[in-house]
C-alpha cells in the first residue's frame, strides 16, 4: 500500500553495483530502511544525490509491517538546501548532527514532535544567514528533550550538574562526572536559549569544546551504544 510521508535521510549504503539501502527517519513510520534499485545509475529516478545525509524529503513509499526493507515509489527534496552543501561550517555541523541522530534513532518508532523538531532545526540551519558556532550545542540539548532525558532548569544555588543522573545539585557529587562553575551556568544558559537567540550567547572556543565533550558524555549515559562520534574531529578542525 502506498503512503505519503516526509522523511529525513540519515544514511545510505551500497547494496549492489547500482542499488543502495537508505535509512530514513520518516514522519509516519519512524526509522525505516528502503531498497532503492538503480540509484547509482546516471539517469536514476531516485538518485544517490537525493539520498544524501540530512536531506529533507517528500516521499511516496510502500509500507508493509511484515518486512524490514521497504521501497520508495517517489521522492523529492523539499525544501531543497540552499547553503548547507556550500558552507564548510554548516556542512561539518550537518555531518556531526547526522551521525548523532543516526546513533540515537536506530530503533525509533513514529514520533511526530521529534520528527518536526529535527526537520525544522535542519531547515533553520540551512536558512540562517550566519550560523552560530554554538548551534550544535543547542541542537543536542534540545534534542535531549525529545529523546526523554532533557534536564530541568537549575534552581537558585544549584551550582553543579550531575552528568550521570542528569540533574542539578547544590552540593558536589561524590563522583567526578559533574559540571562545575563556570560551566554549569553556561550549560544552564544553553538550556534556556532558542535558535534565534544564539547570537547573544558568547562562548570561547575552549568553553565550547569543553561543553561539547561533557554534553556528549551526558548523552552516553542516556543513549545505549552511542559510542565514539567519528565526525567530532572534522567538526573541531572546521569550527576551531
Amino acid at each position: 500500500m502506498l503512503h505519503k510521508t516526509r522523511g529525513i535521510v540519515l544514511k545510505s549504503t551500497h547494496y549492489s553495483e547500482s542499488s543502495v539501502v537508505t535509512h530514513v527517519f520518516t514522519e509516519k513510520f519512524g526509522l525505516q530502511s528502503y531498497m532503492v534499485n538503480g540509484a547509482r545509475k546516471p539517469k536514476a529516478k531516485i538518485s544517490t544525490t537525493l539520498l544524501q545525509p540530512l536531506h529533507l524529503l517528500d516521499m511516496v513509499v510502500y509500507h508493509r509491517t511484515s518486512t524490514a526493507l521497504q521501497r520508495i515509489s517517489e521522492a523529492r527534496q523539499r525544501p531543497a538546501f540552499h547553503t548547507i552543501p556550500y558552507d564548510i561550517g554548516k556542512s561539518a555541523v550537518a555531518l556531526f548532527l547526522n551521525e548523532v541522530l543516526y546513533k540515537c534513532l536506530r530503533q525509533q518508532s513514529a514520533d511526530e514532535p521529534l520528527f518536526n523538531f529535527v526537520f525544522n532545526a535542519v531547515s533553520w540551519l540551512d536558512n540562517t544567514e550566519k550560523m552560530s558556532p554554538n548551534f550544535h550545542l543547542l541542537f543536542l540539548l534540545k534534542l535531549s528533550r525529545y529523546l526523554g532525558f532533557r534536564p530541568a532548569q537549575p534552581k537558585p544555588g544549584q551550582a553543579f550538574f550531575d552528568l550521570k543522573d542528569g540533574v542539578f545539585f547544590s552540593r558536589l557529587p561524590a563522583h567526578p562526572l559533574v559540571l562545575e562553575q563556570p560551566y554549569t551556568s553556561l550549560f544552564a544558559d544553553l538550556l534556556s536559549t532558542s535558535f534565534d537567540e544564539l547570537e547573544t550567547l558568547r562562548l570561547s572556543m575552549a568553553d565550547r569544546r569543553f561543553l561539547l565533550g561533557r554534553i556528549l558524555q551526558f548523552y552516553q549515559f542516556h543513549v545505549e551504544n552511542l559510542g565514539k562520534i567519528k565526525s567530532l574531529e572534522v567538526l573541531a578542525a572546521v569550527l576551531d
